[in-house]
């Protein structure tokens, strides 16, 4: 277990971070800069990452972990049998509802503002989504990482559609897990 001080300095280092997006994109962002509104030393910034990135990274991780636990909770309970439209349907849930719920920070992801963000972004997912599809029992048409990569440029232009154009969370959950379960059921994918 981290000690409470490094823990708190942590978050304030996090939480001066999100802030600080709200102002300027990542890559202006300077560690003194960061280090003020945090109201850290640099050596102690330091201390605990290695750079800016580091700290973005441990942010991501926050969320990957948060995602995750979601993610199998809901296989747990609704998806014993471990059946892949629903492995995906939970999957892309676990992300919508943590995507919605800090949003105060999944805002600072747009590619046009804050590449570097976007990119971090996308790869998890599509990490996460080819560890899930590696797993499937089913005879797969095209590689993981290709089928990993279809669903989530899709679907992640898909809820940037449904969020310019002001849908509700259920509404982009709705219309996401029906476009996500016709697409995969329709056998485009596997054998």
């Amino acid at each position: 277990m981290e000690d409470k001080r490094i823990i708190r300095t942590k978050h304030n280092l996090k939480d001066a971070m999100i802030r600080m997006l709200s102002i300027e994109d990542f890559e202006h962002i300077s560690v003194t800069e960061l280090c003020k509104e945090a109201k850290v030393s640099r050596i102690t910034f330091y201390s605990h990452y290695s750079d800016k990135q580091s700290l973005l990274d441990d942010i991501f991780n926050d969320m990957r972990s948060i995602g995750r636990e979601d993610y199998y909770r809901r296989q747990k309970e609704n998806n014993p049998e471990g059946e892949l439209v629903l492995g995906y349907v939970n999957m892309l849930n676990a992300i919508l509802d943590l995507y919605y719920a800090r949003f105060d920070f999944f805002q600072y992801t747009n590619p046009e503002v804050n590449p570097y963000l976007a990119s971090r972004l996308y790869s998890i997912i599509l990490e996460t989504v080819e560890m899930h599809t590696a797993h499937v029992r089913s005879k797969l048409k095209y590689s993981a990482k290709k089928i990993a990569g279809f669903v989530c440029f899709g679907m992640l232009g898909f809820v940037n559609e449904c969020r310019r154009e002001g849908n509700s969370l259920e509404q982009t959950k709705k219309e996401t897990q029906c476009l996500l379960e016709e697409v995969l059921r329709s056998g485009i994918l596997t054998e």
